[in-house]
């Protein structure tokens, strides 16, 4: 075996190289041009965007609602009167909160897939993620949506 003193360059195991010894060559975008997000990246966005505005408004009872975000509604036969529906398809379900021993924080889950495919554009998508988050934060509260809107 040879010493590691008398190894021929590029020989053995490559370290942080390509195959004609040069290595990577920087960024693979400019740093002028912002990096690519994905739907989901943007959709999460719209979410929280809706959900900082109203929890400045309404801090104190919104203090311990969960948000979440989930691609497709799970399939179920019939479903509950907590879930907000386009015709057959779940757009958004609130999942009300257990007090006691195992207490569970209420829950709004969005489906950002149905949402979707329901908006015509960014904007759109915008406006109707607004819209159901409006709707399902006052049947939390008990209250009018014109009244959070």
């Amino acid at each position: 075996m040879t010493s590691p003193e008398n190894r021929r360059p590029g020989s053995g195991r490559r370290t942080n190289r390509d195959r004609h010894g040069r290595g990577l060559r920087g960024r693979l975008v400019p740093a002028t041009v912002p990096l690519a997000r994905t739907k989901a990246e943007v959709f999460d966005d719209l979410v929280l965007d809706t959900v900082e505005t109203l929890e400045r408004r309404f801090a104190k009872e919104l203090a311990g609602v969960e948000f979440a975000v989930e691609d497709v509604p799970p399939e179920l036969n019939v479903y509950d009167s907590d879930v907000l529906e386009d015709g057959e398809v779940p757009l958004a379900r609130l999942l009300p909160g257990r007090p006691g021993r195992q207490e569970v924080p209420p829950r709004i889950v969005l489906y950002r897939r149905p949402l979707e495919f329901r908006a015509m554009d960014r904007e759109d998508l915008a406006d109707l993620v607004h819209d159901v988050i409006i709707e399902q934060v006052a049947n939390l509260l008990g209250v009018d949506p014109d009244e959070l809107a």
